[in-house]
């Protein structure tokens, strides 16, 4: 009977493995890359307006905003908000703000109740801004120069409303790739994509380095108002976008938009702390539940394949087989190389510690201690989109 158990266990993530990954991998592989797309013209520019947040981001914004002053765009504002820098972010932005005609800084002294200090920057850029489109980034994100005309020539070969790139992390040494590539492929595997421009399709995604939208779209899904107190504000945005029934597609940047994560393995499991139980919507029974995927779909086939015989062996390798394919396919893309798909079991050891840690500690402090602020657990799950 235990043997037969085994059996169905393994030939599920055998099957997770051959039917959903090879989808999602072959979805994948369909993305469009934006360095396919030409340009735009000047008199196919609609007027864009980048916007972002910044606390204390002194040593990051130097780099990011000299990249930002080269961005070749003929109808573009920047608005930048200090969120209530207590170092020389203020400072940083007003010098260059001085220099920069078509750039703007808006500071904010005092978070108002019920905000995040990110979201409620976010909407006072917003509520500073005058473009026909909104791009949606962080402050440590430098940009190639066409980025825009690219991103605007894709956004109207695909009438989309909103689009989402996937640009370069930076990875240094081996357990920052480690952790970053088999993150890429647990995004890949829970957005699934290539299936963000099926209006029929529930699948959304959005992330914090790039986001373009219109404005009539971000209007009329409810603006960062909506999400006042939603922690992963970058994939709720894109959530409640197409929820309004607009269209949203994904694409690949690679170095066309560039993002230092965190630095160390350290500083990225802290660094998530927020996120990981946010993400999970502060329920611990869908925590169980990734927690359980986590280690049925990424641990068990490179045990079963380890250690089983027969038709746990058998099965357990055909999974371990497709795992490995499209993590390695993600570190391709990554631009790292595809040897790092042999640490996948490392890497989704490391994602349990790191669900389990965020949930542990969220529910220990009763809440999330985000740049400065305290926000208590019973307002972050009023807040959830």
């Amino acid at each position: 009977m235990m043997h037969l158990l085994g059996i169905l266990l393994f030939a599920s993530t055998a099957l997770f493995w051959i039917f959903y990954g090879i989808r999602v991998a072959y979805g994948a592989t369909r993305l469009p890359w934006i360095k396919d797309f030409a340009p735009a013209v000047d008199a196919e520019c609609p007027s864009i307006s980048l916007l972002f947040a910044a606390r204390d981001e002194d040593e990051k914004l130097p780099g990011a905003l000299a990249t930002v002053a080269t961005i070749d765009y003929p109808k573009l504002e920047i608005v930048a908000v200090d969120d209530r820098s207590v170092d020389g972010t203020r400072t940083l932005l007003d010098e260059f703000s001085a220099v920069n005609p078509r750039f703007r800084a808006v500071h904010v002294a005092e978070l108002p109740s019920g905000w995040l200090g990110k979201t409620h920057a976010l909407q006072q850029a917003f509520e500073h801004s005058t473009g026909e489109w909104l791009v949606f980034t962080d402050a440590d994100v430098r940009f190639a120069p066409d980025v825009l005309r690219r991103a605007v020539s894709l956004a109207k070969t695909g009438t989309l409303d909103h689009l989402t790139l996937f640009g370069d992390v930076e990875m240094v040494g081996f357990w920052e790739t480690v952790l970053i590539t088999f993150f890429g492929l647990g995004f890949s595997l829970c957005t699934d994509p290539a299936r963000v421009s099926d209006p029929k399709s529930r699948s959304y995604v959005g992330v914090g380095a790039f986001q373009m939208l219109r404005r009539s779209a971000y209007e009329k899904a409810g603006t960062h108002r909506r999400l006042a107190m939603e922690v992963v504000d970058d994939m709720k945005l894109a959530k409640i976008v197409k929820q309004a029934g607009f269209r949203s597609g994904a694409a690949v940047a690679q170095d066309s938009v560039v993002v230092r994560w965190h630095a160390g393995l350290g500083n990225l499991v802290r660094g998530v702390t927020k996120n990981f139980f946010a993400g999970a919507g502060y329920r611990l029974g869908v925590v169980g539940i990734q927690l359980m995927g986590l280690f049925l779909f990424n641990i068990a086939p490179f045990l079963g394949l380890a250690f089983g015989t027969g038709w746990v062996r058998l099965l357990s390798g055909l999974g371990v087989a497709v795992a490995l394919i499209f993590h390695g396919g993600v570190s391709v893309v990554m631009r790292v190389s595809p040897l790092y798909a042999l640490t996948h079991p490392v890497g989704a050891a490391l994602f349990i510690y790191m669900l389990a840690r965020s949930t542990v500690v969220t529910l220990w402090q009763g809440g999330v201690e985000w740049r400065g602020t305290f926000y208590s657990l019973a307002e972050l799950r009023r807040g959830v989109v």
